[in-house]
């Protein structure tokens, strides 16, 4: 029996059977499932109005439209899922504690510090922590996500809590999510002179989305105006209500200026941890965890702050984390000491990876280093996979002259180059996110963290693209390549710079707006008529000013009766003049235009290129 023809190509037809294929599969990955030839898939797209290649990565919505056309239900696996199978292959199971109850033992909370910018968040961490990171500290912003271990006393006891430092800038809302998603508790540190801000809010929803209990620290209580009880009245509309209200939230009133109360919000988080949360792990199994930040360190190489979740990280392991593997040659605690081991819930600085990991990859501790690369290969090749059909353009036969047409679709392309992967993602999400308007396109072709090279002034040259250091400079001879290339390149330490600077790039692309702003209305007194010029409106000029060769609209008995028309013509008695102001005399020549009478309006108009918001 022959095969159904689609599109004029013979194929397998199916029955509604589901695929899985990963993120960035290629035509030759569906083919395969399907017992097809790549090429006749080609074909298919081709008539359907794409255009790919059989060893391309396509983009998900591409596979959906393949797999409807040929009666195949396409399922892509999530990178979660992706992961999994792949530990799976290697009979790793990640994310759960092995042994019984009897294995368990009690681990420290993971807190992540959230609020409104200037609300007081990193000075509440200085305090805490008893050193000044402020200072340091471009614009006053956090730029890096870090952790640490302080320890406080309980009911006698003493008991440690893990910080994890993210920036409370709304730009790094990435980094601050992801933070809420590695973490136990949250603390939500609201000003008690404002009140609730918007971040309060964006970040009380990153907490709950999280689904993590949340402690309120209601700081500046030392400053005029503030009013504790006001918070805590405010927080009540979102869900948030105080233990003296009869709530389940523990708010805690303190100064971080001045150090107040520090150690009674220590001890609110401890006993909410506590009361909700039942935080045990097993400490005797092969190392797991999530990668706070990672950077290049120019002594050290590629370093990670890496927070074990469960086992014990040893010195001499082999670790994959994300595409980064290798094996721990030193760690360094959050005061820079060197320890041979970290347990659950324990922050380390990580060296011999090599190379950096993203901010939020998780990590493990395999046995061999050949399954740490085999692991660390197959997840970089899914990465690449999923960004090449990522930044793939949809192109239909319709639209096809517009994106060959130059100047129809406009396009602004970046390199990004950070000090720390956390910065980097954060910064090109925030770049993605910005929105002026149809017709503009921002694309990042490459991102790294590490100084600007002549790698990257190569790429930016051959790709017309504008490279954007943060917190980096360029090395070696990357800026006289770049002044010889004419390669733009931009530093920035503060990252809503670099937002507002790269949106005004954008804007610029557009094409510009113009509106119409009115310069002066005419009353016509009288009609003179002239052999050599034709009709000549005697006027009194009721409002603003008339100008020479300006653009005006002829209006009778409240109606438009001519648009487009021109001033050609300006008279003040016998001169010619450029303008006649409000209440003045004068004669008015609309060239060819002679349809005027008594009473007629002439509206004078311009033009202006209108601001974008």
């Amino acid at each position: 029996m022959q095969a159904p023809s689609i599109g004029g190509v013979m194929l397998p037809r199916g029955k509604g059977e589901v695929i899985r294929l990963s993120r960035g599969a290629s035509l030759t990955d569906f083919a395969e499932k399907i017992n097809a030839n790549p090429a006749s898939l080609v074909q298919v797209l081709f008539n359907l109005g794409e255009m790919v290649t059989a060893t391309q990565s396509v983009s998900d919505a591409t596979l959906q439209l393949l797999g409807d056309e040929m009666n195949y239900t396409v399922q892509i696996v999530s990178p979660e899922e992706e992961d999994r199978e792949l530990l799976e292959s290697f009979d790793i199971e990640f994310g759960e504690d092995e042994g019984g109850e009897e294995a368990l033992v009690s681990r420290p909370p993971v807190v992540t510090v959230m609020g409104h910018v200037d609300h007081g968040k990193t000075r509440l961490l200085d305090a805490i922590r008893k050193t000044n990171v402020i200072e340091g500290e471009a614009g006053g912003i956090t730029q890096h996500i870090g952790a640490y271990q302080v320890s406080t006393e309980v009911n006698g006891e003493d008991r440690r809590i893990t910080f994890i430092d993210t920036p409370g800038h709304e730009a790094f809302t990435a980094m601050r999510a992801r933070g809420a998603k590695s973490t136990d508790i949250a603390i939500l540190v609201v000003a008690a002179n404002d009140g609730v801000m918007p971040q309060t809010v964006e970040a009380l929803n990153h907490a709950k989305a999280a689904d993590v209990p949340i402690v309120v620290a209601v700081n500046k209580i030392d400053v005029e105006g503030a009013d504790p009880a006001k918070v805590r009245g405010q927080l009540t509309e979102f869900g948030l209500v105080a233990e003296e209200y009869g709530g389940d939230t523990m708010f805690v009133d303190i100064s971080a200026k001045q150090g107040t109360n520090i150690e009674g919000l220590l001890e609110a988080v401890i006993l909410t941890a506590d009361a909700t949360l039942d935080l045990r792990a097993n400490p005797h199994q092969a190392a797991q965890g999530i990668a706070i930040e990672a950077h290049l360190d120019r002594g050290r190489g590629a370093v990670a702050t890496v927070l074990v979740q469960r086992g014990t990280l040893r010195v001499g392991d082999t670790m994959v984390a994300g595409d980064a593997y290798g094996r721990v040659r030193a760690m360094l605690d959050d005061a820079g000491r060197n320890v041979q081991v970290a347990t659950p819930a324990m922050p380390v600085l990580v060296q011999g990876l090599t190379n950096v990991p993203g901010a939020g990859d998780n990590f493990l501790v395999v046995g061999e280093d050949r399954t740490a690369r085999q692991i660390a290969e197959k997840r970089a090749a899914r990465e690449r996979n999923a960004a090449f059909a990522k930044r793939t353009r949809r192109v239909s036969m319709e639209d096809l002259d517009k994106v060959l047409a130059a100047g129809e679709i406009q396009q602004l392309n970046l390199i990004i180059k950070g000090d720390a992967s956390g910065s980097v993602e954060a910064l090109e999400a925030s770049l993605l996110q910005l929105d002026v308007g149809e017709g503009v396109d921002l694309r990042v072709l490459h991102r790294g963290v590490g100084a600007v090279t002549e790698t990257d002034i190569d790429l930016a040259a051959g790709s017309d693209a504008i490279v954007l250091g943060f917190n980096v400079r360029a090395e070696g001879r990357a800026t006289q390549a770049a002044e010889r290339e004419g390669v733009d390149v931009r530093y920035y330490s503060v990252i809503y710079q670099a937002i507002e600077e790269i949106e005004a790039a954008l804007k610029g692309l557009l094409k510009p707006e113009y509106e119409e702003v009115e310069l002066g209305t005419a009353e016509i007194r009288e009609v003179f008529r002239s052999s050599k010029l034709g009709n000549i409106a005697g006027v009194l000029i009721r409002s603003g000013e008339v100008r020479r060769n300006t653009k005006a609209r002829l209006v009778r008995d409240g109606k438009v009766v001519a648009e487009n028309l021109t001033i050609e013509g300006l008279r003040r008695f016998k001169d010619d003049v450029t303008e006649i102001r409000e209440g003045f005399e004068g004669g008015i020549n609309l060239g060819n235009f002679n349809d005027i009478k008594v009473d007629d309006v002439i509206a004078t108009y311009e033009m202006r290129e209108k601001p974008r918001a």
